[in-house]
């Protein structure tokens, strides 16, 4: 334990299956750890396939009466469940500041996210009508959804509170019931639903909880034939995975996977606004998000200046406990992804040129810390160019024109997010059009609007989710035609 552990740290963290917290049925458990100590402080349960079994089952007989509610009926619901999180949002963010590592200042963002989610969505789905045409006066067709049934969810470490609460509760406006299985490095904050849930009134079964690594939990889930659609965010690798297994049963797929982002800074660029983003974008929340701006691009003209000024500001960066409210880069959220993060850094000595940090700060001794690291010089085939790395690292390279610029954005297997820095807006929209991926953001870090389209291309995903097109992805369409008047159909075979 740190001497800024939490109050009220659960001893061991139960499955939740059809309202009930159980043990795994063979009765397993794993250690989950702190990133600043790496020392156990609780076991959680290590569930497999007869759990899963379980909790799809339980899902499965909550189904009819949850799908069946109006979408006003189950938008209160998730009122509710938001009313819930907002209730508890400091135990929130010190579980999840104390289980990932993030600083405290930016867990408290996401417990409040999360019950953003959820509002927003109870109003998308009290709100979401349903198409209809008419063909003159002859036909008559309209388009009726239905919840597609159990949806499984498989969520990350990273802010795996507020991502859980991103597929949830557009999972429950729709009208599906769920399995969810949290990452195995970070489920504290996953042990508040069920009081969360229970408090809003969700009938028990509606939200089911399998907690396990993901070769056996997450494993069991993928595979099974009763769980039609699938909700994942983690790595490319995985998702493959994932992909491969889910086409036996044909399931639909949501996938939101890795990420290699560019940030295009062109000469005409306000400096100062586009050095606060890429600071901000790619070192805040660990450097362990998805969407981060990891790899920059300067136009050559101002390449020195740039990276100069962002080798100070990343040495000036307040590496520290996560608990700390001055603290702006905590501690990576498990040893063997920090191991992994300095293989990067390591590696990047021998591609590129070191130009700050590099090296656990002098002032912490324990705990998974890395002072943001700037490489400068980077070649387009560097492998800390090429892959993503998912810490606070990042990548700086010159480009001479345009054509260059998009051609560098674009020379990863990632199209996750873009940013684009410049003053001429023509040539934004130009740059936006041409690089490969789902989101792009002019003259702006990552603000987000939680109704458009969420999602990448090429290896960074399948499908998109937000806004309506969330709900698209946990229904299922049906067509009625209607015939209005005489019908003139073709006689085949009407003579002798």
């Amino acid at each position: 334990m740190t001497e800024h552990t939490p109050a009220g740290l659960p001893g061991t963290i139960h499955h939740w299956i059809g309202g009930v917290a159980v043990p795994s049925l063979d009765g397993r458990t794993f250690d989950v750890a702190d990133p600043v100590s790496n020392t156990p402080y609780a076991q959680a349960a290590a569930g497999g396939p007869a759990d899963v079994d379980r909790a799809v089952a339980a899902a499965r007989a909550a189904f009819p009466g949850w799908s069946e509610l109006t979408g006003r009926e189950r938008a209160r619901t998730l009122h509710r469940i938001a009313d819930a999180v907002e209730d508890r949002r400091e135990q929130l963010a010190h579980f999840e500041s104390y289980d990932t590592g993030l600083p405290i200042t930016q867990a408290r963002g996401q417990a409040r996210r999360a019950a953003e989610n959820f509002r927003y969505f109870a109003d998308v789905v009290a709100s979401l009508g349903e198409e209809a045409f008419r063909q003159g006066n002859e036909q008559f067709s309209y388009v009726v959804r239905s919840a597609a049934g159990v949806a499984g969810l498989i969520t990350p470490w990273n802010t795996p509170f507020m991502l859980e609460s991103w597929k949830l509760a557009p999972a429950l406006a729709a009208g599906c019931t769920v399995v969810l299985k949290p990452a195995e490095w970070t489920p504290l904050s996953a042990s508040l639903w069920p009081e969360i849930l229970t408090a809003a009134g969700l009938p028990d079964g509606a939200v089911n909880i399998v907690h396990g690594i993901g070769e056996e939990a997450g494993q069991a889930l993928v595979d099974h034939p009763a769980v039609p659609l699938l909700s994942f965010t983690g790595s490319t690798t995985t998702g493959r995975h994932i992909a491969a297994c889910s086409a036996r049963h044909l399931k639909t797929l949501s996938m939101e996977l890795g990420g290699k982002s560019p940030v295009v800074v062109f000469a005409d660029a306000d400096l100062d606004a586009a050095l606060d983003s890429v600071v901000f974008g790619v070192f805040s929340l660990n450097g362990e998000r998805c969407t981060a701006g990891s790899r920059v691009l300067v136009e050559r003209s101002r390449y020195a200046e740039f990276t100069r000024r962002l080798a100070e500001r990343a040495g000036r960066v307040r590496v520290g406990p996560p608990a700390d409210p001055a603290t702006e880069v905590g501690a990576l959220v498990h040893p063997e992804h920090y191991a992994r993060v300095l293989g990067y850094v390591d590696l990047g000595k021998e591609e590129a040129r070191l130009v700050a940090g590099g090296t656990r700060p002098a002032h912490l001794a324990p705990g998974n810390y890395l002072q943001p690291t700037v490489f400068a010089d980077t070649p387009r085939d560097a492998r800390i160019f090429q892959e993503e790395i998912f810490g606070p690292v990042v990548a700086v390279a010159p480009f001479d024109d345009e054509a260059e610029a998009v051609a560098l954005a674009n020379a990863t297997e990632y199209g996750l997010a873009a940013y684009v820095w410049t003053s001429d807006l023509k040539r934004g929209h130009r740059i936006a059009h041409a690089v490969e991926s789902g989101m792009v953001w002019i003259n702006s870090h990552n603000v987000r609007d939680l109704r458009t389209p969420f999602g990448g291309v090429k290896a960074s995903g399948l499908g998109r989710e937000g806004g309506a097109h969330s709900i698209d992805f946990y229904t299922e369409y049906k067509t009625v035609h209607v015939a209005l008047g005489e019908v003139h159909t073709p006689r085949f075979g009407g003579t002798a």
